[in-house]
């Protein structure tokens, strides 16, 4: 009897603690470290002719894990130097056609000033010889009055040719100003293929984006690698927990509330934490094939909500990545 009675105690005193327990945490096993894996791509495309850093190596932001060939990139930025140099003496030679445009504008003006006063002058001698020879016709010669009228006739052309030389000269100007901003847009665009050769040099040497861990490196010395291929990914040290809880929980999480999280490549670490977020859908209907419910025979399943739980610290001597299991235990009240 006296054994039936402690039996019976112990059920109920372990019912009592599985009862205040569940009305006091929530829990899951559905649940794994998380974090956003950094893929490290070069920009350009090249030989690699080092990798300075090998798995499972810790790097820091900007440090150099791989170098591409730089070479052409040399000889590219070195051809856009050149052109830029070639673009900037075509800008100082337009530059000074506009004042050698300008200064045959001027001498156009003055060669038709003198062509028009010489033009007035031949009129006004044809006016008087006109005169003298209606008053007698003895007077003047009909030879030299032709002579007159041939000069009168030979520098009115020659005032008009002047005034079509200004004219002329003025279109030069136009000319030479369309040709400076010609110079002017190809001076702009050498500059800017000196900037993009740059860049490229540049992007020869690939750097880290973020501190953390190499992994899934794919990459060594030889290799011919593209802009975009991924060389090796780096696991940063931010870490989270994604918690798959139901759905029919989710009215007991909230964030803010504490955790203690068992994490299971780390038995006797006491991990504390704290949930952030709650995702607005189950993991399911992120799928690249959701389900449709509307088709078929429809069973329903309880669903499952990730909820983003951080770690208040990382466990020292501990070795943890995306992936590795844990089970949270949520304080709910």
């Amino acid at each position: 009897m006296i054994a039936g009675i402690v039996v019976l105690a112990t059920i109920v005193a372990v019912s009592i603690l599985a009862w205040w327990y569940e009305s006091h945490f929530l829990t899951t096993d559905d649940a794994f470290i998380d974090t956003r894996v950094v893929a490290v791509a070069p920009r350009v495309a090249g030989q690699v002719i080092a990798v300075p850093v090998t798995d499972n190596e810790r790097v820091v932001a900007g440090q150099v894990v791989a170098q591409i060939d730089p070479t052409p990139y040399r000889l590219a930025l070195a051809q856009s130097l050149a052109a830029e140099r070639l673009a900037k003496t075509g800008l100082a030679q337009a530059r000074a056609n506009i004042v050698v445009a300008q200064a045959a504008v001027q001498q156009a003006r003055a060669a038709y000033v003198s062509a028009a006063a010489q033009a007035a002058n031949a009129r006004a001698n044809l006016k008087r010889y006109r005169f003298l020879h209606q008053r007698n016709a003895k007077a003047v010669a009909r030879t030299q009055m032709d002579q007159v009228r041939t000069a009168a006739r030979s520098a009115s052309a020659e005032a008009l040719a002047a005034l079509q030389r200004v004219s002329g000269a003025r279109a030069q100007i136009v000319a030479a100003r369309a040709a400076l901003a010609g110079a002017v847009a190809r001076v702009a665009s050498a500059r800017a293929e000196v900037k993009s050769a740059r860049l490229d040099l540049s992007y020869t040497t690939v750097h880290a984006a973020q501190a953390g861990h190499v992994t899934k490196k794919s990459v060594a010395v030889g290799n011919y690698v593209g802009p975009g291929q991924e060389l090796m990914a780096i696991v940063p040290r931010q870490l989270w927990v994604t918690a798959n809880f139901k759905e029919t929980d989710l009215n007991l999480i909230h964030p803010g509330q504490r955790v203690s999280i068992n994490i299971d490549a780390c038995p006797n670490a006491k991990v504390r934490g704290h949930v952030v977020s709650i995702q607005r859908g189950s993991g399911e209907a992120f799928d690249l094939l959701p389900p449709q419910n509307a088709t078929g025979n429809y069973v329903k399943i309880v669903q499952r909500v990730p909820v983003r739980i951080d770690f208040d610290s990382l466990p020292p001597h501990c070795l943890i990545g995306p992936g590795m299991s844990v089970e949270p235990d949520i304080r709910v009240n």
